[in-house]
C-alpha cells in the first residue's frame, strides 16, 4: 500500500492513539503519537509531517495554546482539531486560531479520514513552510499577504483563511454552507451573504484571481 501521508496525532487518550492509528494506517497513512504540546513541539522539528489531528482538551494544558504553538513554529501546517468540545463560541475560536477543521468527538472514522485527505496529498497544491502556492498566486499566512501577477496585496485574517481553503482545493467546489462552517465555524446560515461579500472582497484586491462563482452552489479555485 501507498503510504498517502504523515499524521501526527495529540491526544492525553491512549484509546484514542491506537484507534487512529489502526484506522489511519490501514488506509496508508503513517501515523505519529504525541500526549502535550512539548512533545508535538519536539515531533514537529524532528519528523516532516503533512497533518496534525489535535485534541482540543489536554490534561496538561489548553488545546488552543498548542495550537497557537504549531502554528507560530509551522505556519502553513494543517491542523484538524478533534474534540469533545461542542459549544459554538469555542469552535470558531478554534477556527480563528487557525484550525482548517473541527470534527466533534465521538467521530466516524471514515469521515475523519475523507477529511484528511481534503488537506494532504500529492494532488493538493503546494504548501511548502508557510506558504500556499496554486494557479499563479503565493499566499503568505504569515504575513497575511498574496503575491501573484498584480503585486503584492494585504488580506484581512479571515480573508486569508478563505483563500487558503480554496486554494488547497483546486478544481474542488465549496459550497456557501462549507465555508460558513470551514472559515467562520457556523453550522447554520446566519442569514448574511458574509461569503459573498469576503469573496467580492477578495476579488477586489487580487486582480484576476482565480475564483469562479458557481451559481446556486458555492465557489471553485481554478489552477489552470
Amino acid at each position: 500500500m501507498v503510504q498517502v501521508s504523515s499524521i501526527l496525532v495529540v491526544d492525553d487518550e491512549p484509546r484514542i492513539h491506537a484507534l487512529l492509528s489502526r484506522g489511519l494506517e490501514q488506509r496508508g497513512h503513517r501515523v505519529l503519537g504525541a500526549l502535550d504540546g512539548a512533545s508535538a513541539l519536539t515531533m514537529l522539528r524532528a519528523s516532516s509531517v503533512d497533518l496534525v489531528l489535535l485534541d482540543l482538551v489536554l490534561s496538561a494544558e489548553n488545546g488552543l495554546d498548542v495550537l497557537a504553538d504549531i502554528r507560530r513554529e509551522h505556519p502553513a501546517l494543517p491542523v484538524i482539531v478533534v474534540s469533545g468540545v461542542t459549544d459554538v463560541r469555542v469552535r470558531v475560536k478554534t477556527l480563528e486560531a487557525g484550525a482548517i477543521d473541527v470534527v466533534a468527538k465521538p467521530f466516524d472514522l471514515v469521515e475523519l479520514e475523507a477529511r484528511i485527505r481534503r488537506h494532504v496529498g500529492a494532488d493538493h497544491p503546494l504548501a511548502d513552510g508557510r506558504f500556499v502556492e496554486a494557479g499563479g498566486l503565493r499566499l503568505d499566512l504569515s504575513r497575511r499577504v498574496v503575491t501573484g501577477p498584480g503585486g503584492t496585496r494585504p488580506l484581512a485574517e479571515r480573508e486569508v483563511a478563505l483563500l487558503a481553503y480554496l486554494m488547497r482545493r483546486v478544481g474542488d467546489v465549496s459550497g456557501r454552507e462549507e465555508l460558513l462552517k470551514a472559515v467562520w465555524g457556523l453550522d447554520f446560515d446566519p442569514g448574511t451573504n458574509v461569503v459573498d461579500v469576503s469573496i467580492r472582497r477578495l476579488r477586489l484586491k487580487v486582480p484576476g484571481l482565480p475564483i469562479e462563482t458557481v451559481r446556486g452552489v458555492g465557489y471553485c479555485y481554478v489552477a489552470g
